[in-house]
């Protein structure tokens, strides 16, 4: 479990990468941008997203991560803030002038599961909304869908297993396939209430989740 210091810290990370990569001043608000030495957990593996919104709407702006632990969670945390910054496909590439309207949040992910489960009733039951995210791999694709996406769509664990079919680009009701596998991971949350200001948990304790080659939400 990540303490609300290294909640911040790992959101003060995800922002200055970007602008130094964006050769961008610090925004004003973020304070001195971390130089002392990580926590050691820092350097454990660990699956991890970041997401830029922009503020004050919260409308997405890029979305990118590892949903598996291959990189030290420091590294994860910066490649996937910068990749999500400048090469989530579904949006520009994000502009230093567009930083101080832009706040970030780094979802520090588990090592997803799989879901096993007899009957689709029994995988509704499975998953809780607000706690678990979803992976779906099958037919040659898959997808992920982050545990605060659910609450955000005011979905239910049913529509969130179709919805994340559909982010796979298969049917939504795709997972009733025995062929299909279904992993549920769950996440901790840390966002900015505005561009650079102070850093909340959004989301969750961890009890057990497109750089190149990870997954965009």
């Amino acid at each position: 479990m990540l303490s609300d210091e290294e909640g911040t810290l790992a959101v003060r990370l995800a922002r200055r990468a970007v602008e130094r990569a964006l050769h961008a001043p610090p925004t004003v608000g973020a304070g001195a941008p971390p130089e002392a030495p990580v926590p050691a957990s820092f350097s454990e593996r660990r699956g991890a997203f970041v997401t830029w919104r922009r503020f004050p709407t919260g409308d997405l702006r890029g979305c990118i991560g590892f949903p598996l632990p291959v990189l030290p969670f420091e590294r994860a945390i910066i490649e996937a803030s910068i990749s999500a910054a400048e090469e989530d496909p579904r949006f520009p590439p994000v502009r230093a002038t567009e930083l101080p309207r832009l706040t970030v949040e780094v979802s520090a992910l588990t090592v997803p599961e799989l879901l096993r489960f007899s009957s689709p009733e029994e995988a509704v039951r499975s998953v809780t909304v607000g706690r678990d995210g979803l992976v779906v791999e099958g037919r040659g694709t898959s997808g992920l869908l982050l545990p605060q996406v659910a609450p955000e769509q005011g979905w239910d664990a049913e529509q969130l297993l179709e919805g994340t079919c559909e982010k796979a680009g298969l049917p939504p009701n795709a997972w009733k396939d025995p062929a299909i596998r279904v992993k549920r991971f769950r996440a901790e949350v840390f966002a900015e209430e505005s561009p650079g200001g102070a850093v909340v948990r959004q989301l969750g304790e961890l009890t057990a989740p497109e750089v190149r080659g990870a997954r965009r939400t």
